[in-house]
């Protein structure tokens, strides 16, 4: 057993050159392991509190994260000295009641995370495992389906389409490292779709590309287009998921469709999106509905639960109270899993296992301002949910996930199972 000799952050960039927390732990046999934080920018109203400096305009424009930094240094590492780092639950419990408040406002959510992975990655470096084995035990071993954003709009891309996220998932994959390159492989083949049109090729904080199309019917065409030419038969081998991000639109009651001109109820969003579900191989809709709509996701999963997955991202935040609410309105039936929407990695863990129980899929997922590190990829395979998100088959700090799970997949060998269409179907 070792035991945490000293924690230590420090304030770093992310993706989009932004600060954000990176966390260092050190126990006292030597070993050592490094973990940081994610940021997200279509961020639901109940996520836990990412503590920034806002009060300090002069640095970074108010984004700076030395409050959270020095939390970790002051008052965290002086409570964690000489704590067992195996201790996964008891040492989140203890960040909980150091800032006790309900959304992590105190210390921060950022800072709280930081050291809740960090430790988990010195725990596992310690007894000499990789950390998807330390965290799942002798059962984990499912990899996972990508759930490829590889068109980008909303809040992630300027002037792009008014959903947020188009996706392609490689479902009928036989192995992770073969939808992998079928993913990437169909991402080229949608650049050179794009640029035949005369499109913009450039690319949003999720390495998607970011046109200006017409119309968000237009990005499910170009993308079908896309995955013929690369030589895959949509509905078959790759399907569409969709990230709408409904709450970014949601104005006074309606949904505002800016690229259609169209308001609509929440009745009529339910009816739009059963059509595109008629229409496209849609395997997937996160947040088809604002946050707070909830009568009409209600609505939404009656209408279409039984076909496809309906994921709760803003709905949920990785919160187990939003979840079991959700269980019992019939609300979704998916949970998108983000570790910094809760701020401990053992609440992130009973919030999958929460969904799980309730026969609900899970997806881990990244956020639009990520780092380096590979958490999530560990963390999925762990847990076996069989779904990731994070983002295109491009930029480093979204391939640095799909590599690790390439890792992974050799190091597991013939255990590995890849989760295609099994993941969808809970």
């Amino acid at each position: 057993m070792s035991y945490i000799d000293s924690v230590m952050a420090r304030e770093i960039l992310d993706s989009r050159g932004n600060p954000t927390v990176e966390v260092d732990v050190l126990l006292d046999d030597g070993i050592y392991a490094r973990a940081s934080v994610p940021s997200g920018a279509s961020t639901g109203a109940n996520e836990a509190w990412e503590l920034r400096d806002t009060d300090d305009t002069s640095r970074y424009g108010g984004k700076g994260v030395r409050k959270a930094v020095n939390h970790v240094n002051t008052e965290i590492a002086a409570a964690l000295e000489g704590w067992s780092a195996d201790d996964q639950s008891g040492i989140d419990k203890l960040l909980n009641q150091i800032d006790g408040t309900p959304n992590k406002s105190n210390l921060g959510a950022n800072a709280m995370l930081g050291v809740s992975l960090a430790v988990a990655r010195a725990a596992a470096n310690s007894v000499g495992l990789p950390l998807f084995r330390y965290l799942g035990g002798v059962d984990a071993h499912v990899l996972p389906t990508p759930m490829m954003n590889i068109l980008n709009g909303g809040k992630h891309a300027d002037n792009s389409t008014d959903i947020q996220e188009f996706m392609i998932l490689p479902v009928g994959a036989p192995s992770f490292a073969e939808a992998l390159r079928w993913g990437a492989e169909t991402y080229h083949s949608l650049q050179k779709v794009l640029k035949g049109k005369g499109y913009s090729t450039n690319v949003g904080d999720e390495g998607g590309f970011a046109p200006s199309l017409k119309s968000n019917a237009e990005a499910v065409e170009v993308i079908l287009t896309a995955i013929e030419k690369a030589g895959y038969k949509a509905g078959e081998q790759i399907a569409i998921g969709l990230d709408p991000a409904a709450s970014s639109f949601y104005e006074d009651g309606r949904y505002v469709l800016a690229k259609e001109n169209k308001k609509l109820s929440g009745e009529e969003m339910v009816e739009y999106w059963a059509n595109w579900v008629k229409q496209y191989p849609i395997v997937s809709i996160e947040d088809g509905l604002a946050e707070d709509d909830w009568v009409n996701w209600a609505k939404l999963t009656a209408r279409l639960g039984s076909q496809i997955r309906l994921i709760g991202d803003d709905l949920l935040v990785t919160n187990v109270q939003f979840i079991r609410r959700a269980i019992q309105e019939n609300a979704c039936n998916a949970l998108l899993c983000k570790v910094n929407q809760i701020g401990t990695l053992s609440e992130a863990i009973a919030s999958v296992r929460m969904s799980h129980n309730a026969g609900w899929a899970v997806a881990v997922s990244h956020r639009s301002g990520e780092t380096e590190d590979t958490t999530i990829s560990d963390l999925v395979v762990a847990l076996n949910t069989g779904l990731i998100k994070t983002g295109a088959p491009a930029r480093a700090e979204r391939t640095a996930k799909y590599n690790q799970l390439l890792r992974i997949e050799e190091e597991l060998g013939e255990a590995a199972e890849y989760a295609g269409r099994m993941a969808l179907k809970g």
